[in-house]
């Protein structure tokens, strides 16, 4: 309602400007002397003049009219910004940002290359270009806004640039740089208090934005995750496996048999309970080691054995559940010789201020052919969490940096590392 009355009075200001302007050069051009009408139409240019530069620097207006297109662009580029920051997402941003700016070009780039481009042709600022300006490499590496008042600093070359200043505004989610934003102008004079102002302001809209999809997309796959670790945790196999082998104890081994049993009720317990959140990394170590006890009671002490080390004080590290027992769990079903026993080795240590967890044996390890096909979608179902999986849920919850790397060797053994970025 204000944007449209705000309209209207323009429309209405403007129809009165060329109506007395007209009639000034009616009164030049029409024969006889009409001094009176003449001086009657410039005083009312005066206080049209000044009625318009009243409304133009009116706190009130200015406000509206800065919060109106603030509203106007952040309906606009919600959607592309939704799927996150990508070639497509880029280049309709940049599209919708241009007529809205005095920049004679809008660029967004990654932390690696140009993304998007709308403005004046020039091949420097071509799709897919990696990034070789300064500035931009250093306000990807410090978060810092820079305006650039030089072509050099532009990274143009040649007698006459199409660019000689610009405004770059890093692109931030979760604390980390992703991207930047840059307006390209003709001329340094063209960067003004309010140019600066609308680069930050920008800059800060596009990244708001970015954090919300990448929060939707975390809380997307938490819930997908939940949803397919509660279906999948009572695996068939493994529930009856565990029942037989206690059936057979309660004959062979009663008070052996009792205890499993109850270490059967506490596992499923703290299973459904932890699937929801975060768990600290001692508590998903201890529901590891009640899952391997069914399996040792299963296989035997001569056939599996589980060794895990924590340096100190990173029992409390918060973690996202079931990323170490499933892949004990493949280890188990897929490692295993025929004959001789499977050494399962866990480590949690810092690194830097980064967490590493690895999770190594020394079984028949994996085929150099079928290495990425593991990495890409696990051993086989085991708990349902494939291997993907765990490494998403990782850098979902600590950022990029994080991840999972695999190393095997055909006959020798397998190790997991998962890497926890900035957890310390």
């Amino acid at each position: 309602m204000e944007n449209k009355r705000t309209v209207m009075i323009e429309t209405i200001l403007t129809a009165v400007l060329v109506m007395l302007l007209l009639i000034v050069v009616w009164c030049l051009a029409a024969p006889g002397r009409h001094y009176a009408l003449l001086i009657i139409v410039v005083l009312a240019l005066i206080g049209y003049g000044l009625l318009a530069l009243r409304y133009a620097i009116n706190p009130d207006q200015i406000r509206a009219r800065q919060t109106a297109r603030t509203l106007y662009l952040a309906r606009r580029t919600a959607k592309p910004m939704s799927n996150g920051l990508s070639h497509e997402s880029a280049g309709a941003v940049c599209d919708m940002l241009l007529p809205q700016t005095t920049a004679v070009g809008v660029l967004m780039t990654d932390t690696e290359g140009v993304l998007g481009y709308a403005g004046i042709d020039d091949e420097s600022m071509r799709i897919g270009k990696p990034i070789e300006t300064h500035a931009v490499q250093r306000t990807l590496s410090d978060g810092i806004t820079r305006i650039l008042v030089t072509p050099e600093a532009v990274g143009m070359v040649g007698d006459d640039p199409s660019f000689k200043a610009a405004i770059v505004v890093p692109l931030v989610v979760n604390n980390n740089v992703i991207g930047c934003l840059e307006l390209l102008y003709h001329s340094p004079r063209m960067i003004d208090e309010t140019q600066q102002a609308m680069g930050e302001g920008l800059g800060q809209l596009l990244s708001t934005q970015l954090s919300v999809a990448e929060l939707e997309a975390q809380t997307e796959l938490a819930t997908h995750m939940e949803l397919k670790a509660l279906q999948a945790q009572i695996n068939p196999h493994f529930l009856f496996n565990t029942i037989n082998t206690i059936a057979s104890l309660c004959r062979t081994d009663a008070d052996k048999a009792r205890v499993l049993l109850r270490e059967f009720a506490v596992f499923y317990r703290r299973t459904l309970e932890n699937s929801e959140d975060l768990i600290l990394i001692g508590e998903e170590i201890e529901q590891t080691k009640r899952y391997f006890g069914f399996e040792l009671a299963r296989f035997g002490e001569e056939r599996l054995e589980l060794e895990c080390r924590i340096e100190e004080g990173l029992e409390e590290l918060a973690v996202p559940s079931f990323i170490i027992q499933p892949l004990v769990e493949n280890s188990v079903q897929h490692a295993m010789r025929p004959e001789g026993k499977l050494h399962i080795h866990i480590e949690v240590k810092r690194v830097n201020s980064d967490v590493i967890v690895s999770i190594s044996d020394d079984g028949v390890g994996i085929r150099p052919e079928e290495l990425p096909l593991v990495q890409k979608s696990g051993y086989g179902k085991g708990t349902g969490v494939a291997l993907k999986n765990v490494e998403d849920r990782l850098k979902g919850f600590f950022g990029a940096g994080s991840g999972m790397r695999i190393e095997s060797e055909f006959g020798q053994g397998t190790t997991v590392y998962l890497t926890l970025h900035d957890a310390c």
